[in-house]
């Protein structure tokens, strides 16, 4: 019974783990247009769409405080190469806004091209960890007084490893929501471009956005390395006793999973870092 118990806490751990890893993969390649049946997108567009009167508002704003700024005298306006100027900025930036969510999905269709690049070339889709099966064997050779140390290793193990499965799909979770947020909100940002004292903002909102996006290809790599790891199980010694063996492999595979975790808590700060965001 008490080996029944063990055996099927470090199962439910390592199937808890596996059912996170393989939904990351799914949600990587997954557009968000696309995720959970397109019901959040929808909600999203919406919204766009609403705050899309917002930005013409700020745009007339912003294109105002720009002509204050940079024109000295109103006899500036009177020059055809500066209305020109002024005039091809208000366009554009009227462009942004009405197809800033246009803009925005073109951005996220290439950052998917680049996420199935690298899966194709790699050649792995993931890789679920899996326990020897000299582990169970040495497991159910224990009697009960040998089992009680086993508990706690499987328990503490078993317990570690299903928080950082958590950690790793709330991470993922969190860069689709970032996105969502980042498209329904977008004509604000992007009405800045109507004023050069104010482009500043939505350069920085669409180079933030393009971060969000290439974080998916850190993650992905991460997974891709982690797979790799995964694809060889860690090195036990048969012979040890088995809480030695439940030991080391425990330690061993959560000492992975940590890396994994931390690089993909880490991916917006990996991309800032290599793009100078």
């Amino acid at each position: 019974m008490s080996d029944n118990w063990v055996v099927n806490n470090l199962n439910y751990a390592l199937e808890t783990w596996n059912s996170k890893y393989a939904e990351i993969w799914s949600l990587l390649t997954k557009s968000p247009a696309e995720f959970k049946g397109g019901m959040i997108w929808s909600v999203i567009v919406n919204i766009h769409g609403t705050l899309q009167a917002v930005g013409y508002a700020l745009l007339v704003l912003f294109f105002v405080i720009g002509v204050v700024k940079t024109c000295g005298s109103f006899t500036d306006l009177k020059k055809p190469e500066h209305a020109l100027k002024l005039f091809i900025r208000f366009a554009i930036a009227k462009g942004v806004i009405t197809y800033g969510l246009e803009l925005l999905l073109k951005l996220i269709e290439i950052a998917q091209g680049i996420l199935s690049k690298i899966m194709g070339s790699s050649g792995v889709y993931g890789a679920a960890a899996v326990r020897p099966q000299s582990i169970v064997d040495a497991i159910e050779r224990c009697g009960f007084w040998e089992s009680i140390p086993l508990w706690a290793v499987t328990l503490i193990g078993g317990l570690f490893v299903t928080i950082l499965s958590f950690i790793m799909i709330m991470t993922v979770y969190g860069r689709f929501f970032k996105i969502y947020m980042y498209a329904a909100i977008a004509p604000i940002p992007l009405s800045t471009f109507a004023g050069e004292p104010t482009q500043n903002v939505g350069k920085t909102f669409l180079k933030s956005f393009c971060a969000v996006l290439l974080e998916g290809a850190i993650i992905l790599l991460a997974c891709i390395i982690f797979s790799v790891f995964a694809s060889s199980p860690p090195m036990v010694d048969a012979s040890a006793p088995a809480v030695n063996q439940v030991w080391a492999y425990l330690g061993e595979l959560t000492f992975n999973m940590l890396v994994l975790v931390g690089s993909v808590k880490m991916a917006d700060r990996i991309v800032r870092e290599m793009m100078g965001l």
